[in-house]
């Protein structure tokens, strides 16, 4: 190496002079920690420092033949010392803005030195990560592309409190993190580098030193993209989609979901129409959804997850739409063309638990990090999974942030958080000797109780006109209840959702459904018994995913008959359903009587309503149906404003087991009436007595489901039914009104 004393700064320097004085020595402790990836504070060696005498510049730049040093005009070769360092001091009075030209087997690559820039995080943002309180951790975690001191490049960030050091490593730099070690950032547990040059669409992923001195590399738990399963490195991303949506957002808090029309279409987004990507659904979904007349899209987990059968529920990226159908903007269009058709959003939110993958969350820096230390805790016996440490802040402020990022970055109207009961109890699914008491010698899981408190009253306050849904299958009391009530096992308040499954309500009725007319007297109480406590709760009723696979038999089969009756059956179900008080969910297919079970991997019977078959099985008639229960409920609010006011309900006939009937009144804000009439007997009842308020007019069948356009018989009431005013039983008049066989009616007042 060319040595020159130079005693100038570098701007006085001849254009290509190399400046070089000499080289700094680089103590054996550091070479070792930096090249074993264990070194905390790497920019304290790498990068420029001033010496006595000038300036040292050290890299580290494995397999590279050759380093110069670039400022401005000149340039200076670096002295390599071995294992890929390379380093001179030059006499300067302050250290140069200067870039690298690293050569590999003659072709050389000039590039911005990482380790010469400052950190990117800022004080405020490692504080609230130490603290748990970072409301939104995916601006301060993950990568981020960023100008950091006048270049463009790109800002990591990743906790991992418990490493001995990490690398970033990824298709930059051919997937060897020793050129890139990042720094820790103190007692937070967050490590950091900006790396210059890199943008939207690089690969990365974390190699990480466990407290034993091993590696492991793992893809991002921030990352806001992923490559294409099984492929699992996380992606460089920054959103570009411009919102169209501005009515819908501004529109969507002026009235509480309980006082609102409120009717789901569950979608598993792969399988919809297999081989869509989310901007092709963004057209077909919606035009369908919308002619369908449903409120509101749910979508299972969205989520990246390795294992395309677990529908999502098994996700290792939370903070990343799958990048099985695109990019996390194609998947932002979804939601603005919804939005746009006046369709809400909701998907389906996993806290409960997360798969073990060596690449993923699972002893994320070698020690238990997003799962508890108690095994007894962190195994979930059901699903051979992790459950997460909700007695941690940093992991319950992971969760609870990333629950206002889907609302916040993808403009999502809802969250259905997924398993909540397994959350709840600690027992659950769990033997004698699995499991450990709470600190009050209960079963209840009071670390995830204040999760679920602290995520609905963080959503609910940053998002107004977000509503969150609890899938929760026990009589936990308070779900519903908002947070700072008290009340619930042990006198904690509620857990502050807006909405609740009705499990009760789905398991009996599709329980009596799934019985003989003839033996159904026998079960009369599974229909009415979810009266009891509808009002215990803001109740969805739902007919989900879980209950058309896994030998349960889709909706239309599992109703007993002949193919004319099962589909009697199902219509007169599905519009009993949509007439009890609560909200509505239906999974996909289900709209049409599809007869099989759903698979993933054969997705949804689309040709069961071609014209060619349509005369044979009539699927169109069970879809024709479901449109116009859509559009009744959205324009009756005597279905739906009352939802959670007991006053808006009203036995009309809760006991006529023999008859296989029940009937009720559901009454609007204003008083209006409907009558919701089901016969779940094979047989036509003529002139069946009703009791029915006094009114000053006849009432008229608005609905039936036994119609022709559904595939029914039609036996009909086609003229008004005009009420004999005479008292029957708790009603000062009675309709007389003809019950076709295994139909529910609508009636509703002139």
């Amino acid at each position: 190496m060319v040595t020159t004393d130079v005693s100038a700064p570098a701007r006085a320097a001849a254009p290509h002079t190399p400046l070089a004085t000499g080289r700094p020595e680089l103590d054996a402790e550091s070479r070792r920690r930096l090249l074993a990836g264990t070194h905390h504070d790497p920019h304290s060696v790498l990068g420029a420092h001033p010496v006595t005498g000038g300036v040292a510049f050290t890299v580290l730049r494995p397999y590279a033949g050759a380093a110069t040093l670039v400022i401005g005009e000149r340039t200076t070769e670096l002295a390599g010392t071995g294992d890929g360092f390379f380093s001179c001091v030059l006499p300067l009075e302050e250290i140069p803005e200067y870039a690298l030209r690293i050569s590999y087997d003659g072709r050389d690559v000039e590039l911005q030195d990482p380790y010469r820039f400052l950190p990117a995080l800022g004080e405020l943002d490692l504080h609230l990560i130490g603290e748990g309180r970072h409301e939104e951790l995916w601006t301060a975690l993950g990568a981020h592309t960023m100008t950091h001191q006048g270049v463009t490049g790109t800002r990591f960030t990743v906790w991992a409190p418990n490493a001995l050091g990490v690398r970033v490593c990824g298709d930059f730099c051919r997937w060897d993190g020793t050129a890139h070690p990042m720094r820790s950032l103190g007692s937070a547990g967050v490590w950091e580098l900006f790396v210059p040059g890199v943008g939207e669409g690089d690969l990365y992923k974390f190699d990480i030193t466990r407290p034993d001195g091993t590696h492991t590399v793992r893809a991002d738990p921030m990352a806001r993209r992923s490559e294409v399963p099984p492929a699992t490195a996380s992606v460089v991303t920054r959103s570009s989609h411009v919102w169209a949506d501005e009515a819908w957002m501004a529109g969507r808090a002026e009235r509480p979901v309980v006082q609102s029309p409120f009717s789901v279409y569950e979608v598993h987004l792969p399988s919809w129409r297999q081989g869509l990507s989310y901007r092709q659904l963004a057209g077909e979904l919606t035009e369908y959804v919308a002619d369908a007349g449903f409120t509101h899209v749910e979508f299972l987990p969205v989520a990246e997850h390795p294992f395309g059968g677990s529908w999502g529920y098994q996700a290792t990226g939370l903070y990343a739409p799958t990048s099985r159908l695109g990019t996390p903007d194609d998947f932002r269009y979804l939601v603005d063309t919804l939005h746009q058709a006046g369709i809400g959003v909701i998907v389906d939110w996993v806290a409960a638990h997360f798969p073990k993958d060596d690449w993923a969350l699972a002893a994320f820096d070698g020690t238990p990090l997003y799962e508890p230390q108690d095994s007894r805790r962190a195994e979930h016996p059901d699903w051979g999974t992790l459950t997460f440490d909700f007695g941690r802040r940093e992991v319950r402020n992971f969760l609870v942030a990333n629950a206002s990022y889907w609302c916040e970055e993808f403009h999502i109207d809802g969250l259905r958080v997924d398993a909540v009961a397994s959350m709840l109890y600690l027992d659950y699914s769990r033997e004698d000797g699995q499991w450990a008491p709470n600190e009050h010698g209960g079963r209840e899981n009071l670390d995830a109780v204040a999760f679920l408190q602290e995520m609905n009253a963080t959503v609910y306050r940053r998002n107004p006109g977000v509503v969150t849904i609890a899938e929760e299958s026990t009589a936990w009391d308070g779900v519903t209840r908002a947070t700072h009530h008290t009340g619930g096992p042990g006198g904690f308040g509620g857990l502050g959702f807006g909405l609740k499954w009705n499990m009760g309500w789905m398991h009996d009725s599709l329980e009596y459904v799934r019985h003989e007319p003839v033996h159904r007297q026998y079960h009369h109480n599974e229909l009415t018994f979810s009266m009891v406590y509808a009002y215990s709760e803001n109740y969805l009723l739902p007919i989900s995913h879980d209950e058309v696979v896994h030998g349960k038999r889709s909706l239309v089969s599992k109703m007993p008959g002949d193919w004319w009756q099962q589909r009697a059956n199902h219509r007169a179900y599905l519009a009993y359903m949509w007439a009890h008080p609560g909200k509505k969910l239906l999974f996909m297919g289900q709209e049409f009587a599809q007869g099989g079970e759903w698979s993933h991997e054969h997705g949804l019977d689309w040709w069961l309503l071609d014209e060619s078959y349509a005369a044979r099985g009539d699927h169109a008639g069970v879809q024709r149906l479901v449109r116009d229960l859509n559009h009744q409920y959205r324009s009756a609010p005597a279905l739906w404003e009352r939802d959670s006011d007991p006053g808006g309900f009203a036995w009309v006939e809760a006991d006529a087991a023999g008859d296989n009937v029940v009937a009720f009144l559901r009454h609007a804000a204003d008083g209006t009436p409907l009558l919701a009439v089901s016969n779940f007997s094979p047989v036509v009842r003529h002139d069946y007595p009703l009791g029915v308020p006094a009114t000053a007019g006849a009432w008229r069948e608005s609905l039936n489901t036994d119609a022709a356009p559904y595939g029914g018989g039609d036996v009909r009431n086609r003229d008004a039914l005009k009420p004999v005013c005479e008292p029957f039983g708790a009603f000062p008049a009675r309709l007389h009104v003809t019950l076709p066989p295994l139909a529910t009616l609508w009636l509703r007042p002139e």
